[in-house]
């Protein structure tokens, strides 16, 4: 006689440490009517969308849920928007971008904020491939030399063919002429179709490091957040949630802003956590990982998925 055998065990909350762990977004829609989105590592690789996650999409605004798609990018919002309908994601499946070098471009053409009205007009930006589009149109004058600006503004890095040790020339300078700097991109890492590779935000940390004065656009600030909401229009932020796959910027942020946060485990952190995409990671794995972490998700997702 045959022994039919026992079925899988489903993983709790417990078996997480207090995160609960989810199959895919459907189980989030009854309780939310606002989904914040991280783009890179959570929609796509910068190159084509991740299996489900146009599916996804679609079944939330078929669900009449309200979308924002939230990105460190340092481009303008309409090149963000270029470069996810080239990728597969057209503006109907959301409601707005928001994106940090918007919010960097508006502010520095704007100067209500204090850091902001010390700048000056000559700016030295970091950038990659030489793009500067971003700070174009605003008054200022871009410059070629550090020793030369006003201001630094970290918009981009040309990484994996330069990476932040070959910055250390520029930076140094920055700090010699006690240069403030803005910094458009948060991010530490981005994801590529050849894996992880630095982002700009390495620059900024770098410069902090060093004694340099530093003013972040984008996520893990609050402040993003607040355009979010008003994109997003919801009743209430208790029936927002917040999607990434990054520790320091998407759960952090999305506490920052008293939001709940589900955690994509098959991005950035996917090496630390020993998971695929898709898959969810091992229990004592995520809970030793979780308690090194600087913020804690509400919800655990293996992809962005129905």
């Amino acid at each position: 006689m045959s022994v039919r055998a026992s079925p899988e065990p489903v993983p709790t909350a417990a078996d997480y440490g207090g995160v609960v762990p989810v199959t895919g977004v459907s189980a989030l829609a009854a309780a939310y009517d606002g989904f914040i989105v991280d783009q890179w590592g959570v929609l796509h690789d910068g190159t084509r969308p991740y299996a489900g996650a146009i599916e996804c999409l679609e079944r939330l605004r078929a669900a009449g849920k309200r979308v924002v798609v939230l990105s460190n990018s340092g481009k303008r919002e309409a090149e963000n928007l270029r470069l996810m309908a080239r990728i597969g994601f057209p503006e109907t499946l959301f409601d707005r971008f928001v994106g940090a070098g918007e919010d960097a471009r508006r502010a520095i053409a704007a100067r209500s904020e204090p850091f902001h009205r010390t700048l000056g007009r000559r700016c030295y930006a970091f950038t990659r491939d030489g793009d500067r589009s971003l700070i174009d149109g605003i008054g200022l004058e871009v410059v070629d030399r550090v020793e030369t600006a006003d201001f630094l503004a970290v918009i981009g890095i040309d990484s994996p063919q330069r990476n932040l040790r070959d910055y250390e020339t520029e930076l140094r300078a920055g700090i010699s002429c006690s240069l403030p700097m803005i910094c458009a991109n948060p991010d530490l890492v981005r994801v590529s179709p050849e894996g992880t590779v630095e982002a700009p935000g390495v620059l900024a940390r770098r410069y902090e490091a060093l004694g340099g004065a530093v003013f972040y656009h984008g996520k893990p600030h609050a402040a993003i957040y607040g355009t979010c909401l008003e994109a997003l229009a919801v009743a209430s932020q208790d029936r927002v949630v917040a999607i990434g796959d990054s520790i320091e910027h998407d759960v952090l942020g999305a506490s920052r802003a008293g939001l709940r946060s589900a955690f994509v485990a098959g991005g950035i952190h996917a090496a630390e956590l020993v998971t695929a995409r898709g898959e969810l990671p091992d229990a004592q794995r995520w809970r030793d990982f979780a308690a090194k972490a600087v913020a804690r998700p509400d919800y655990l997702l293996p992809a962005f998925v129905w």
